[in-house]
């Protein structure tokens, strides 16, 4: 049985044999570095996790790491290769509506010339000076934006003080000139977020020394993309997505070798963790990869918090009964942290045994969308996938 078997595999490799041979080599090479899905067993990580843990000891060799972690995000991805056009936004923003306590706006920037960033603006009704900003990605439903959990997360926040930007994921809603899953999917989602960050901080009413970001499952991934590579960030909260033997099961979370190069090997538990010291919200459920988050990713990230003394500063919130969204009980706990580490008005939202969310209008998705008869995506773009690689000379 042993031998049909393993001639059996032979001849399956020699048919394969051609195909391979006819592949590039930096793209057998990349293929051979992607770490995807459930890449390993649970038993599997558990083990990874201790092996991680004998790589550092103390601070010092813990930022060591941390240091290949992030360099091999920013390789991996090819983030080096973009546009640095921190200044040039050319906003497009119409259709303010004025809400219980919060405004909505229809906003698209220019992420680099030719490819636009769609969203909306949520503000509180009565800004202060200089406001919170956070960061809202979203998961990979196609028209996820205009759902009622973004929109009531968004506005939740902006009545409570923060001026939100819910955007787009590439491919979805109304970011159509690519693909969702074209090769370079996670790095246009990266880039994007640090876009968005940028506009954020070039606003006059936004303090920059307070910046949150968080988002569910594919914008989870998001988040704590962003937060690893990019210190501006203040505030993390990603939900329903860290974990130590799923590394995203997307293109735009694990298409591109972020996770392992020929001299390391990581998972999305040590990116998250890269946010230390800053304040880190971990959301987690017991029905999907996060399930083990209160013995497995937490205790190894509550472990690098400690070696800055900020073991304070990192809560996981375990809902051991609940399923894969960001639901209200998910929301909630995003509320208390986001609102306390960014000073947000925790009383400006209605409570009763729990936060009411019924002061928010729900918005059909044509009303919210920011290109229409009477907004035309301007002219010029860039519309195709290979479009806008050639544009940007990435593979």
């Amino acid at each position: 049985m042993q031998t049909i078997t393993g001639f059996k595999k032979w001849i399956q490799a020699l048919l394969l044999a051609p195909v391979f041979l006819l592949l590039p080599l930096s793209l057998i090479s990349q293929d051979a570095m992607l770490c995807v899905g459930a890449h390993w067993t649970e038993d599997e990580a558990n083990s990874k996790m201790k092996e991680f843990r004998t790589t550092w000891d103390d601070l010092e060799t813990w930022e060591s790491r941390a240091d290949i972690i992030r360099k091999g995000i920013i390789s991996g991805m090819q983030l080096e290769k973009m546009p640095d056009i921190v200044d040039q936004f050319n906003p497009i923003i119409h259709s303010r509506r004025e809400m219980d306590g919060y405004t909505v706006e229809n906003i698209a920037i220019e992420s680099f010339p030719g490819f636009w960033i769609t969203g909306n603006l949520y503000s509180p009704l009565q800004a202060r000076e200089k406001n919170p900003a956070i960061l809202c990605p979203h998961g990979h439903a196609k028209d996820k934006r205009f759902t009622a959990d973004v929109q009531i997360r968004s506005a939740a926040l902006a009545r409570m003080g923060a001026i939100v930007f819910a955007y787009d994921m590439v491919g979805r809603g109304e970011s159509l000139q690519v693909s969702h899953k074209m090769p370079i999917a996670l790095l246009l989602q990266t880039y994007n977020s640090k876009r968005i960050l940028e506009y954020l901080l070039s606003r006059a009413d936004v303090d920059p020394g307070r910046i949150g970001m968080t988002g569910g499952s594919g914008g989870g991934t998001q988040t704590f993309m962003l937060t690893a590579i990019d210190p501006r960030i203040s505030v993390s909260a990603p939900v329903v997505q860290v974990s130590a033997h799923f590394f995203g099961g997307c293109v735009c979370e694990s298409g591109m070798p972020v996770h392992k190069s020929d001299h390391h090997q990581t998972n999305n538990v040590e990116i998250a963790a890269l946010c230390a010291p800053r304040p880190l919200l971990l959301v987690s459920d017991g029905a999907d990869w996060t399930r083990n988050t209160p013995r497995i990713e937490y205790p190894y990230i509550r472990q690098v918090y400690a070696l800055y003394d900020a073991e304070n500063r990192v809560e996981n919130v375990h809902l051991p009964l609940e399923k894969h969204d960001y639901g209200p009980s998910k929301r909630a706990a995003a509320y208390n942290f986001l609102g306390h580490h960014l000073g947000l008005k925790m009383g400006a939202l209605p409570y009763d045994n729990g936060y009411r969310e019924d002061f928010v209008t729900i918005l059909e998705a044509e009303l919210l969308k920011v290109f229409n008869e009477d907004h035309p995506l301007p002219a010029g773009v860039l519309q195709g996938d290979e479009a806008v690689m050639v544009y940007l000379d990435i593979r």
